[in-house]
């Protein structure tokens, strides 16, 4: 049997255990039940979620575990002393260690994410690079590898992050039948950024929308200030000033984020050459779509292609 340590905190999101189910399901999907889970908690007994529901843990021990998950909360806040000498056991014992959602903070705050690739929820990807600068944060990806340690998005991404282990341990035929019991796919197109940019800039009125609208479907225009402006419905001088007001950036700085978002999809989706995607996303040609990738990832859009395919 594989062990699989699932980690609780008070406060812990209930989604998270959708990944429980997945690897449930794979028990169901092979001769024998290959997967053991337990839940874990750093006292044991029962403990409450974010909703207010009760769930009964075991107590944390030197139990050998093949996998250990660590779940998070919504702010994703510091945890006990505790907490982090176990996750650093955790690390030197078990086979891989991973996180759900803003559980990425707990594998951060022990040290575990240093010099590696990793990933969490879109909204809690600024502040997880901010207070952990030593960590290479792709705020895009649904779950990242980056040797031992896996890292997964928000909540439901945990599904995702547990089918790749299954893909891993059980091979891609438990992995497909598994995700097809779970009515789920076995890779999901696409990362965070179809969820993270206008939904980042929160605009508040509806003139400021309609430009960011505009700006989106017409990634191939020019797009300057007074395209924009016309947009909304406003003067460039209104414009400008509302428009960072409401988002907290510049229109052209907005406009580079919807293009490079665009493009990144479009470089994990397709196959299509740098020099096409630069064209169609309004970047004109490949350099200025590096240096905005650059910006923006701190890699390359022949890396971000990479890195999709390694993991897809």
């Amino acid at each position: 049997m594989h062990r699989i340590g699932f980690v609780v905190s008070p406060g812990f999101q209930l989604m998270s255990f959708a990944a429980l189910s997945a690897f449930e399901f794979a028990n169901l999907s092979v001769p024998h039940a290959f997967y053991d889970v337990r839940v874990m908690s750093q006292s044991g007994g029962a403990v409450k979620s974010s909703l207010g529901l009760m769930l009964e843990t075991d107590p944390f021990d030197d139990a050998p575990h093949d996998t250990m998950i660590f779940g998070g909360d919504l702010a994703g806040s510091e945890v006990s002393p505790a907490m982090v000498d176990f996750v650093r056991r955790s690390a030197t014992k078990a086979r891989r260690v991973a996180s759900i959602c803003t559980g990425a903070f707990v594998l951060a705050q022990a040290g575990l994410l240093d010099g590696r690739q990793a990933t969490t929820h879109w909204a809690s990807a600024r502040d997880l690079a901010a207070r952990y600068p030593r960590i290479k944060v792709d705020p895009d990806r649904i779950f990242v590898v980056d040797g031992p340690i896996w890292t997964s998005a928000g909540a439901s991404a945990g599904i995702d992050l547990a089918l790749g282990m299954i893909e891993k341990d059980l091979g891609p035929e438990v992995a497909r039948l598994t995700a097809r019991k779970l009515v789920v796919y076995l890779r999901r197109a696409g990362g965070q950024s179809q969820h993270s940019a206008l939904l980042d800039m929160d605009a508040k009125s509806d003139r400021v929308q309609s430009a960011l609208d505009y700006a989106r479907s017409n990634l191939q225009s020019r797009l300057s200030v007074e395209d924009l402006a016309e947009a909304a419905r406003l003067s460039p001088r209104q414009f400008s000033r509302a428009f960072r007001a409401e988002t907290g950036q510049s229109p052209a700085k907005a406009v580079e984020n919807l293009r490079v978002e665009a493009a990144r999809l479009l470089m994990e989706q397709t196959g299509h050459p740098v020099e096409t995607i630069a064209e169609q996303t309004g970047f004109a040609d490949r350099e200025r779509m590096r240096r905005a990738f650059l910006r923006n990832y701190g890699q390359p859009p022949q890396a971000i292609r990479r890195n999709a395919r390694a993991t897809g």
